[in-house]
């Protein structure tokens, strides 16, 4: 069964989140034709360290985001309802440490879905904050193919296993890429992977993935500069870290004019 990376048990949420300090929205409702549970941390991976991805976010509802301006977080839109206003939402950044007493929160006061997403492809939303953050990096998003392909770089507090908790450290990974072709084979996902608007990452032997809990977060790697820059966002895989079953992100190079026209929008 396809799984969203998002936990969808409003209780485990709500629980997860009060161990943080910070208060959770109701978790979103799951995609038509969907029984998913919400993703963990990263698999097979180890513990960042403090400073090291300053635009990761962690969302009260379950999910990951990157920081993608001081008041903008880029997430997937199966993490939230609708587009409209929102003061439900707790942001949790700059921090590594989700207990950490050093740690910065944000509410939300909009949330922006894109445009057409019924539960297949178009897995993109911003939530924006009711202050902007402005000690911080953002995260730059991929505005063409160039940095489509390699090895790229995930992070959250996803379970680290299939099924496993939430996590209290900010978990990372390295991960190659998929090509869609091979992504699509039948020993893959068959035909269910959206060519021009997803991007698989993984290993063919499984163990390293992200997980429920991990939705919505980024997955990036340096550019022709150095910098760190955004391809894909967290949004769904069969299992976590199963053998031919890699993650399945949005890919942003494809929906970048969108995503920077409802930035400004929305006073990026």
């Amino acid at each position: 069964m396809v799984k969203w990376r998002i936990l969808v048990s409003t209780a485990v949420a709500a629980l997860t989140v009060a161990a943080w300090g910070t208060t959770a929205e109701a978790a979103p409702t799951v995609p038509p034709g969907d029984g998913a549970v919400v993703s963990p941390s990263v698999v097979g991976g180890s513990r960042a360290t403090q400073g090291e991805f300053p635009w990761m976010v962690r969302l009260s509802m379950g999910c990951g985001g990157a920081l993608y301006s001081p008041n903008l977080v880029l997430t997937a839109a199966h993490c939230v309802s609708r587009t409209g206003t929102n003061t439900s939402i707790t942001a949790t950044l700059g921090t590594v440490d989700l207990q950490s007493s050093s740690r910065i929160t944000r509410t939300s006061n909009y949330v922006y879905r894109a445009p057409g997403y019924n539960g297949n492809g178009d897995d993109w939303a911003f939530i924006r904050l009711s202050s902007p953050v402005t000690t911080l990096a953002t995260l730059p998003i991929a505005t063409t193919t160039a940095y489509d392909s390699g090895t790229f770089t995930i992070a959250g507090w996803g379970a680290n296993r299939e099924g496993g908790a939430q996590q209290r450290y900010q978990l990372k990974a390295t991960v190659p890429f998929v090509s869609d072709s091979t992504c699509n084979s039948s020993s893959m996902y068959a035909g269910q992977v959206i060519a021009a608007e997803e991007i698989c990452a993984g290993y063919a032997a499984g163990g390293v993935d992200t997980c429920q809990g991990d939705s919505g977060g980024p997955m990036f790697r340096r550019d022709a500069s150095n910098a760190w820059i955004q391809v894909g966002i967290v949004s769904w895989g069969d299992g976590c870290a199963r053998p031919n079953k890699p993650g399945v992100y949005t890919q942003v190079s494809y929906f970048s004019s969108s995503i920077r026209s409802a930035a400004s929008s929305l006073g990026s």
